[in-house]
């Protein structure tokens, strides 16, 4: 019997700013650098080049493609792990992908960002692991990001 592939990660801030603010957040690479990654190059149209560049905790890049974009609504690209998942993930493509939506509420916009395509196994679950750590530690450093853009 073969092992279920785990589900997507799926975490949620709220940021109370405009929708507009935080899209371009997503977007433009020197905001990127502000709160993702270290380097960043952004072509923000279908297909457009999404390469975000790491030095730690573990030097690696993500020459991502943009899959996915409607302005003030959603970004979705494609996910290339790092050195230590990279056979298992980006061998002879992208195998998982990363989707993000943002979507007004009473405390602001809800900022979703899924993150799926993971497969089963063991080696599959430390990738699932390492990458939810990533996107939960980082996704609040948006929020934290933006507030201090917009206040000071």
């Amino acid at each position: 019997m073969s092992a279920e592939p785990p589900d997507p990660i799926l975490i949620q801030v709220t940021v109370p700013l405009p929708i507009s603010m935080i899209h371009a957040a997503f977007t433009d690479a020197k905001q990127l650098q502000g709160w993702l990654c270290d380097r960043a190059t952004v072509t923000p149209h279908m297909g457009g080049e999404y390469h975000l560049a790491w030095s730690s905790p573990v030097a690696f890049e993500s020459r991502g493609t943009i899959l996915e974009l409607t302005p003030d609504v959603d970004i979705g690209f494609s996910w290339f792990a790092p050195p230590e998942f990279a056979a298992l993930m980006n061998e002879p493509g992208s195998k998982t992908h990363v989707y993000v939506r943002l979507q007004e509420s009473p405390e602001g916009v809800d900022v979703t960002l899924e993150h799926s395509g993971w497969g089963a196994g063991e080696e599959w679950e430390a990738a699932r692991s390492w990458h939810f750590h990533l996107w939960d530690e980082r996704l609040p450093r948006l929020k934290d990001y933006l507030i201090r853009a917009a206040y000071g």
